[in-house]
């Protein structure tokens, strides 16, 4: 009787999840470098730093909210964003209370404590302190920022310094039981 011929082992294919394990970690690698980024661009403007090309590329665009218009280019970015802000709201601390990272893009959420020392949206200085909360979204690109999506919440600091721009209609006065919230009418089908 012969012997059964020895099978060879077949070669071993990574499980799936092994595979996309080395994706996961690159992956997780270049959150971490876009995050490392970011923070030391955040870490610049709080120590007012005048050297933005270090973080930002030259052509990249800052997209803000109404009331913040849209930043075409690391020059229109300082002349129409950074600077004037530092002129109204002065003694700033950036308080950014979380990060998140994924690939490319980073975000945040927090605020800027300020005094506002400076004219703002034609309000006169008036040296109160003021919460300026915001939003951003970055995606980064060779070491640099190339997109920012950005909200900052300029109605809450004109509530502060005494502007309603909602003239009373701001849906807190539901939160507060003030006034009724609207329904929609009942779908008759």
């Amino acid at each position: 009787m012969s012997k059964p011929a020895k099978r060879k082992p077949a070669k071993r294919k990574p499980a799936k999840s092994e595979a996309t394990m080395s994706e996961a970690e690159a992956h997780l690698a270049r959150s971490r470098e876009t995050l490392a980024v970011i923070q030391r661009m955040e870490a610049a403007l709080g120590a007012n730093s005048n050297r933005m090309e270090e973080h930002f590329h030259a052509d990249f665009t800052w997209r803000g909210n109404a009331g913040c218009g849209v930043k075409n280019g690391l020059a229109a970015f300082r002349r129409n964003w950074q600077l004037p802000l530092r002129a109204a709201f002065t003694q700033r601390i950036y308080k950014t209370e979380k990060f998140l990272a994924d690939g490319d893009w980073a975000s945040c959420f927090g605020q800027i404590e300020a005094t506002h020392s400076g004219a703002f949206m034609g309000i006169p200085p008036t040296g109160r302190r003021v919460i300026i909360p915001y939003m951003d979204f970055w995606r980064v690109e060779d070491g640099r920022i190339a997109d920012n999506p950005v909200f900052v919440d300029f109605a809450a600091v004109l509530a502060q310094l005494g502007r309603d721009v909602f003239a009373g209609e701001g849906w807190e006065a539901f939160d507060r039981a003030e006034r009724i919230p609207p329904a929609p009418p009942e779908n008759p089908l």
